[in-house]
Protein backbone atom coordinates (compact mmCIF):
# COMPACT_ATOMS: atom_id res chain seq x y z
CA UNK A 1 0.00 0.00 0.00
CA UNK A 2 1.38 3.42 -0.92
CA UNK A 3 0.74 6.50 1.20
CA UNK A 4 2.11 10.05 1.32
CA UNK A 5 3.65 11.56 4.45
CA UNK A 6 3.86 15.27 5.22
CA UNK A 7 5.73 16.79 8.13
CA UNK A 8 4.66 20.09 9.62
CA UNK A 9 6.09 22.10 12.45
CA UNK A 10 3.92 24.44 14.48
CA UNK A 11 6.66 27.03 14.75
CA UNK A 12 7.57 27.23 11.06
CA UNK A 13 6.20 29.78 8.62
CA UNK A 14 6.04 27.32 5.74
CA UNK A 15 2.84 25.33 5.58
CA UNK A 16 4.43 21.96 4.94
CA UNK A 17 7.37 20.15 3.55
CA UNK A 18 6.76 18.22 0.37
CA UNK A 19 4.87 14.94 0.56
CA UNK A 20 7.06 11.86 0.60
CA UNK A 21 5.66 8.55 -0.73
CA UNK A 22 6.05 5.39 1.38
CA UNK A 23 5.15 1.80 0.62
CA UNK A 24 3.79 0.16 3.78
CA UNK A 25 2.92 -3.43 4.63
CA UNK A 26 -0.78 -4.29 4.58
CA UNK A 27 -0.92 -5.56 8.19
CA UNK A 28 -1.06 -2.13 9.85
CA UNK A 29 -4.03 -1.88 12.18
CA UNK A 30 -3.06 0.66 14.88
CA UNK A 31 -1.10 3.87 15.13
CA UNK A 32 1.61 1.95 16.97
CA UNK A 33 1.96 -0.41 13.96
CA UNK A 34 2.09 2.57 11.61
CA UNK A 35 4.82 4.42 13.53
CA UNK A 36 6.81 1.19 13.89
CA UNK A 37 6.62 0.53 10.14
CA UNK A 38 7.71 4.07 9.25
CA UNK A 39 10.62 4.02 11.71
CA UNK A 40 11.74 0.64 10.35
CA UNK A 41 11.71 2.01 6.79
CA UNK A 42 13.66 5.14 7.74
CA UNK A 43 16.19 3.21 9.87
CA UNK A 44 16.81 0.75 7.04
CA UNK A 45 17.25 3.62 4.58
CA UNK A 46 19.69 5.43 6.89
CA UNK A 47 21.68 2.28 7.66
CA UNK A 48 22.03 1.47 3.95
CA UNK A 49 23.84 4.75 3.25
CA UNK A 50 27.61 4.91 3.34
CA UNK A 51 29.48 7.61 5.26
CA UNK A 52 30.55 10.50 3.04
CA UNK A 53 34.20 10.45 2.01
CA UNK A 54 33.95 13.01 -0.76
CA UNK A 55 36.56 15.76 -0.44
CA UNK A 56 34.59 18.52 -2.19
CA UNK A 57 30.82 18.69 -2.41
CA UNK A 58 28.66 21.01 -4.45
CA UNK A 59 25.01 21.46 -5.36
CA UNK A 60 23.66 22.52 -8.72
CA UNK A 61 21.24 25.45 -8.95
CA UNK A 62 18.47 22.96 -9.77
CA UNK A 63 19.19 20.90 -6.64
CA UNK A 64 19.18 24.04 -4.50
CA UNK A 65 15.82 25.10 -5.97
CA UNK A 66 14.29 21.65 -5.33
CA UNK A 67 15.57 21.54 -1.76
CA UNK A 68 14.45 25.08 -0.99
CA UNK A 69 10.92 24.16 -2.08
CA UNK A 70 11.03 21.32 0.46
CA UNK A 71 12.19 23.73 3.17
CA UNK A 72 15.79 22.60 3.71
CA UNK A 73 18.94 22.90 1.65
CA UNK A 74 21.79 20.59 2.58
CA UNK A 75 24.30 18.12 1.24
CA UNK A 76 22.64 15.07 2.80
CA UNK A 77 26.00 13.91 4.08
CA UNK A 78 26.46 11.21 6.67
CA UNK A 79 29.64 11.77 8.62
CA UNK A 80 29.22 9.04 11.22
CA UNK A 81 29.64 5.32 10.80
CA UNK A 82 27.19 4.73 13.66
CA UNK A 83 24.12 2.78 12.60
CA UNK A 84 20.59 3.23 13.91
CA UNK A 85 19.45 0.61 16.40
CA UNK A 86 15.96 0.04 15.02
CA UNK A 87 14.28 -1.29 18.21
CA UNK A 88 15.60 1.69 20.16
CA UNK A 89 14.47 4.13 17.46
CA UNK A 90 10.96 2.63 17.52
CA UNK A 91 10.82 2.97 21.31
CA UNK A 92 11.92 6.62 21.11
CA UNK A 93 9.35 7.43 18.39
CA UNK A 94 6.51 5.82 20.35
CA UNK A 95 7.57 7.60 23.55
CA UNK A 96 7.67 10.90 21.65
CA UNK A 97 4.05 10.43 20.63
CA UNK A 98 3.00 9.49 24.17
CA UNK A 99 4.83 12.55 25.52
CA UNK A 100 2.98 14.83 23.10
CA UNK A 101 5.97 15.86 20.99
CA UNK A 102 4.06 15.30 17.76
CA UNK A 103 0.56 14.63 16.48
CA UNK A 104 -0.51 12.29 13.70
CA UNK A 105 -3.35 12.92 11.25
CA UNK A 106 -4.65 10.47 8.67
CA UNK A 107 -6.46 12.39 5.94
CA UNK A 108 -7.06 15.32 8.35
CA UNK A 109 -8.41 13.06 11.14
CA UNK A 110 -6.31 13.18 14.30
CA UNK A 111 -5.28 9.89 15.88
CA UNK A 112 -5.16 10.29 19.67
CA UNK A 113 -3.86 6.96 20.94
CA UNK A 114 -1.22 4.43 19.94
CA UNK A 115 -3.85 1.69 20.18
CA UNK A 116 -6.42 3.56 18.06
CA UNK A 117 -7.37 1.77 14.85
CA UNK A 118 -5.92 3.16 11.62
CA UNK A 119 -7.60 2.29 8.34
CA UNK A 120 -5.24 3.14 5.52
CA UNK A 121 -5.95 3.01 1.80
CA UNK A 122 -3.71 3.61 -1.20
CA UNK A 123 -3.08 7.31 -1.68
CA UNK A 124 -3.96 8.35 1.88
CA UNK A 125 -2.03 11.26 3.34
CA UNK A 126 -0.40 11.09 6.76
CA UNK A 127 0.57 14.32 8.46
CA UNK A 128 3.02 14.48 11.34
CA UNK A 129 2.89 17.77 13.22
CA UNK A 130 5.91 18.41 15.39
CA UNK A 131 4.92 20.56 18.33
CA UNK A 132 7.19 23.33 19.52
CA UNK A 133 7.30 24.29 23.17
CA UNK A 134 7.55 27.94 24.04
CA UNK A 135 10.47 29.01 26.14
CA UNK A 136 10.80 32.17 28.16
CA UNK A 137 10.16 33.74 31.48
CA UNK A 138 6.99 34.75 33.17
CA UNK A 139 7.23 37.96 35.19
Amino acid sequence: MEIKVQIKSAGKRRKALQSVPYVLPNDISTLKDLITALVNIEAELYNSQEPDTQLFSFLTAEQIDQMSEAGKVGFGRIYSETRVETPKAVTVALLGFEDGLYRVLVNSKQINSLEEAVNLNNGDTLTFIRLTFLAGRMF
